[in-house]
């Protein structure tokens, strides 16, 4: 599939150049044919400009066209795998309950475990979800006053538990404590995507470091450093775009819809903030940083 829209892609972008070099050279020999009338060769070149940016403009929306369809594939294949596993495995350990007869211990590990993969879905369901309402019919915020530490403390600890992370991996370091004015449930849900990414991206031994920083009184950051795969220069901004996922090896391992960071710049602009990533590149670590207002 994705060989296919690559052939595309290359099949669109040589068409467009040949188009264009045909017209180049039907101009050029028609100008040395032609080469007094100089009106006709002012509307020739205005032709020409117009034919040109057409097929340029054409190939352009024709290949972005492509590769929106490409991710928006990999998308619902994402999607699609993670309604899929936790509803089987939950129905696998159903079956197993009802045929066989299991102790006490090995059945409260069977709940558990149904509890898990219960949540799972319940995560990926509400990221899609959450990723429809930040669209153009977003509803209003419902604005409250939220201690940004106390988020941060209940994401980490969720993670702990989601992951299995003893609490040496996941580290928070606090600044200040500071107040926003925001949305509840759209702050959680930011820095908790925040979270979940690095520890995600931070391979087999994660180390992850959480940092809330004042900026000139104005501002507040959360900071959520790893020491993973890491980001190429030329994708940290492309990370942010709906649908997306970095290209490497890791990402074809890692689980996801390619939404959390979407939703964290989603809350951040809707905030009155705004979210970026730094990386030095592939197997370097990265840093994403969330800034909100902070209640004058």
């Amino acid at each position: 599939m994705v060989a296919g829209r690559r052939k595309s892609i290359a099949v669109f972008i040589t068409l467009g150049a040949c188009l264009i070099l045909v017209c180049i050279l039907l101009y050029v020999g028609w100008v040395l044919l032609d080469w007094r009338n100089g009106m006709l060769l002012f509307l020739g070149l205005l032709l020409l400009t117009l034919i040109i940016s057409g097929v340029v403009i054409n190939t352009i929306f024709l290949v972005r066209e492509i590769r929106r369809n490409e991710q928006k594939d990999a998308f619902i294949n994402a999607v699609t795998h993670e309604l899929k596993t936790p509803v089987a495995s939950i129905r696998l350990y159903l079956e197993t309950l009802l045929t066989r007869p299991l102790d006490e211990a090995k059945r409260n590990e069977f709940y558990r475990t149904m509890l898990e993969d219960n949540d799972r879905l319940l995560a990926t369901i509400e990221q899609v979800l959450r990723t429809g309402r930040l669209g153009p019919s977003r509803p209003k915020l419902n604005l409250s006053r939220i201690d940004l530490s106390a988020v941060v403390e209940t994401c980490l600890a969720r993670a702990r538990t989601v992951y299995h992370i003893p609490p040496e991996s996941l580290k928070y370091q606090p600044g200040q404590p500071v107040t926003i004015l925001g949305d509840p449930d759209e702050v959680h849900a930011a820095v908790s995507n925040l979270i979940d990414n690095a520890v995600k991206y931070s391979g087999r031994e994660v180390k992850v470091t959480v940092e809330t920083a004042s900026v000139d009184g104005k501002y507040v950051t959360v900071r959520v450093k790893d020491e993973g795969a890491g980001i190429a220069k030329t994708e940290l901004k492309q990370i942010f775009k709906r649908f997306y996922r970095a290209p490497g090896p890791l990402a074809t391992r890692v689980k996801g819809t390619g939404l959390g960071l979407f939703i964290v710049r989603s809350v951040a602009k809707r905030h009155g903030g705004r979210a970026w990533a730094e990386s030095e590149g592939p197997g370097r670590g990265s840093t994403f940083v969330l800034q909100l207002p902070i209640v004058q």
